[in-house]
């Protein structure tokens, strides 16, 4: 017999968690969940360690770029401390690009894992929270090599060089591929996580945690967030930076607040 109009939208308003399982079938469910997700981060870090050399070239650039431009013909240098550094700093390197890559189907697991608990319509929105999530993923770590990571370092290069005018210190710096590496990667997964936060307030709104209302409302306090972690981000008196920062963290903050006018319409009818 074929399913009329008003089962089919009563069927899309059940949650498919109505299904009872185990506290075991739920972590048997998430293990599997992480075991893909693992698989996917390392066939992308596979990738980027056949293309390790040009990956840590790639990251370097910039601050070479910078440091050509305050220290003519001097050039730069990464130093390593032990005999594996090396080797540890290029697995974290790519195990960072793995992270990159897989970011499609690292995201696709963890909507697979909370799909249970959603409603039938909410479900058809699988694919586009996949791309909708990567792409504000891989945008942050963009704007953060090629916007926040020149603008910070230049004011850090710029401290460097003769302290006083004559007979004073020089100050110099050597850093180790460890600290270069580390530095450069916690900011770029930083600002791929920051990017994702239109995706987490819609899953607060999508709950009915928050409401437009209740968004526009602490806006204002979201703009001074912004202009906080502008200024934390982008050290230095140059104005520029600071503002590119702020101004694409306000920008995401009220695409949040968009997100979460369409899915309160969306939520109305079945209220």
């Amino acid at each position: 017999m074929a399913e009329s109009a008003e089962e089919g939208e009563l069927r899309d308003e059940i949650p498919e968690a109505d299904i009872k399982m185990t506290i075991w079938e739920h972590l048997g469910e998430l293990r599997g969940r992480v075991v893909r997700a693992v698989l996917g981060l390392i066939a992308g870090s596979t990738v980027c360690w056949v293309f390790k050399e040009r990956l840590l070239a790639w990251l370097t650039k910039p601050y070479q770029t910078i440091w050509a431009e305050r220290f003519p013909g001097v050039p730069f240098e990464l130093q390593t401390l032990g005999p594996a550094d090396v080797l540890v700093n290029y697995m974290q390197l790519s195990l960072v690009g793995g992270v990159c890559i897989g970011a499609p189907i690292i995201f696709y697991q963890l909507w697979a894992f909370v799909s249970p608990g959603l409603y039938a319509r909410e479900k058809r929105y699988i694919i586009p929270f996949v791309l909708f999530s990567t792409t504000l993923f891989l945008s942050g770590v963009a704007f953060a090599y090629y916007v926040a990571f020149p603008f910070s370092s230049a004011y850090f290069v710029s401290l460097l060089g003769q302290v006083g005018d004559t007979g004073g210190v020089m100050l110099t710096s050597r850093p180790t591929m460890e600290q270069y590496v580390d530095f450069i990667t916690r900011m770029l997964l930083a600002f791929g996580f920051v990017f994702e936060l239109p995706l987490f307030i819609a899953f607060l709104a999508l709950a009915g945690i928050v409401t437009p209302q209740q968004l526009v409302k602490f806006s204002r306090y979201a703009i001074v967030g912004a202009f906080v972690v502008g200024a934390v981000v982008t050290p230095g008196p140059e104005v520029t930076s600071q503002l590119a920062v702020s101004g694409a963290l306000i920008v995401l903050y009220f695409l949040s607040v968009g997100l979460s006018f369409v899915i309160a319409k969306k939520r109305e009818p079945s209220l």
